[in-house]
Parts: structure tokens; sequence; C-alpha cells
């Protein structure tokens, strides 16, 4: 009688294609910056919400720096009501900008988590130093629903938080424009924001003064996130090493992230900000990564760090199949 031979069953498909990083996360829990206090807890917030142990669940190696030393606001004066707290922040942003340029040149990549979005001074700072060691230029994406590029002398609120992509893109404050002593840390062409909605009208006349490149949400209502994102990626990407992704949570609408630092309504959905973060992961050019103004003291059963959370996931590689 002849043998039929049962047919092999196939090897079981892995859908996953993710590339292991090492990655080091750095926590700032700075509040100097604005007025509303509880941003300071948010990295214990999403510590909490298991970012480590989700990351190294997708193949990553993690391994958590603790937190960077920062000033309370009761310990100190805040000084120059034009640019409240200005030098304790440039303080934060120093030693964090050192710690950034440390964790590159030990070949990890730097997840930091804010605070207040003035800690993105001390971020950009130390991943541009670490390349322009090299003779190479990164580019940012800065999403969020306000441009952050007033100076102390437009400001209407005199808080810091408000002045780090100023900073950035050299227009000051002097102090935190030129960590390590270079300014501005991106060029123009390769400095985009992505979903602005809530910009004053000094704001407007230093993102053209600037020449920095912007997609606001009507942008993205139009044309679609994914148009939006390709193209913005394509921006930063330009003669550059990569760019790093600074995530405002205010950015996504406060239905879903409500314990944030200055929520605004009318922000990307739920599923447009996984979307952006997919893209970022498909196009494989992410230097550095963070996440900020996540406010515990306004949140709900820590959703919004559970959100960011997802949304660093998605960033690194995590896909629905």
């Amino acid at each position: 009688m002849e043998t039929v031979n049962k047919q092999e069953k196939p090897a079981a498909i892995s859908y996953s294609n993710i590339i292991s990083k090492k990655i080091r996360v750095i926590g700032i829990p700075l509040d100097l910056g604005q007025s509303r206090r509880g941003v300071d807890m948010g990295p214990s917030a999403v510590r909490v919400a298991g970012l480590e142990a989700r990351l190294e669940a997708l193949g990553h190696v993690v391994e958590d720096a603790g937190n960077v030393a920062v000033a309370i606001a009761e310990q100190k004066k805040e000084g120059d009501p034009h640019a409240k707290y200005l030098k304790e922040i440039t303080a934060t942003c120093t030693k964090h900008a050192e710690l950034v340029l440390k964790t590159l040149e030990a070949g990890k990549v730097p997840v930091v988590l804010g605070g207040d979005h003035s800690v993105a001074a001390g971020t950009v700072a130390g991943v541009a130093e670490f390349y322009r060691r090299d003779n190479k230029n990164i580019g940012l994406i800065w999403i969020d629903a306000h441009s952050d590029i007033n100076t102390p002398e437009t400001s209407p609120s005199g808080n810091v938080h408000g002045m780090p992509l100023a900073a950035i893109a050299g227009l000051g404050p002097a102090e935190l424009a030129n960590i390590f002593n270079f300014s501005p840390k991106v060029n123009p062409d390769n400095c985009v924001l992505v979903g602005v909605r809530d910009v004053d009208a000094h704001e407007k006349e230093n993102i053209r003064k600037a020449g920095v490149e912007v997609f606001t949400m009507r942008d993205i209502d139009e044309r679609g996130m994914r148009t939006v994102m390709e193209e913005a990626l394509r921006m930063a990407g330009r003669g550059t090493a990569g760019y790093h992704i600074s995530l405002d949570m205010d950015w996504i609408d406060p239905e879903d992230a409500p314990g944030v630092g200055t929520p605004v309504r009318g922000g990307a959905t739920y599923r447009e900000a996984h979307l952006a973060m997919e893209i970022i992961a498909d196009h494989a050019r992410m230097l550095s990564f963070e996440i900020v103004e996540v406010n515990p003291v306004i949140d709900e059963h820590n959703r919004t760090a559970d959100l960011a959370v997802e949304l660093t996931l998605s960033a690194f590689g995590k896909k629905i199949l």
C-alpha cells in the first residue's frame, strides 16, 4: 500500500520585523517652565504605566537612567518675569544635554520623559552636539498643540515652556539657546511643527522669522495624517543624520489625553496619533524621542500616561500585525 506523506505544517509566521535597539530612559521632572503644577510627576506616571517592560516585550533592551536633578519652585525665586526660572531651567537642560550626549556616545537611543516642554532645549542640544562632532546635522519634528517659539520679549506669560523651540532655532533666550556654545541647534529647513492649533500673534511672527516648516491641524484635517507626516519626515530628513521626535501630549485631543499641561480642544485623535508614530517607525530614521507635559494631577486613572507609553511603543515599531 502506498504511503501518503502528510503535508508538513508550515512554520509559524512572525509578523515582527522590529530591529532591537538599546534604549536609555531619562526622566526630567521639570515644572518650572509653566504656571500649572504637576508635570514634574509625568516621568513617574509614564514609568508606572509600564514603559520599560512594554518596550522590552517588543525586543528592545532598556535601561533606566533615573531622573536628572531639578530645582523646585518653592526653593527658588522666579527671577525675570519675562523668563521665569530661566537660570534653573538652563542649568537642568545643560545637565540633561550632557546625559543625552553620553547616551548617544554609548550607542543607546535616548527616550526622554518630561516634565514641561522646556526640557526639549536640553534634549535637542545633546543630540545636535553628538552629530555635530561628526559634521552632521539633525532634523526635528515638533508635535504639539503650541509652537513654543516665544522669546522673553514676546511671551505674554514669561513661562519658559513656551520658548524651547525659539531657543533651538536660535531666537533666544540666549542662555538656553547656547548650550554647548552653538546656535541654532537645527537648520530651519529641517525643523517641522506638526499639529499646531493654538498660536499667539507674536509666535506667528517668530515662526516666519525663524523660517521653520509648519503643518497645522487644518493641514491634517484637509490632507490627512499620512500625507502630513510623510512630508514632515521628508523635510526633517533632508541632508540630516535623522531626526529627533518631540511629542507634547497636548497635541492629542483632551478627550483622549486629559492629563496634560495645557489642554486645547481639537487635537489629533487616538488613531491619528498612533498612525503618526507608526509612520515614524516605518521610516526608521528617528535618532531620539521624548514625551512631555503629562500631568497626573489632572489625569483620569493615568489614561494620558498609558497613552504616552502606547505611542512610544508605536514609534519604536509596534504594529497591529
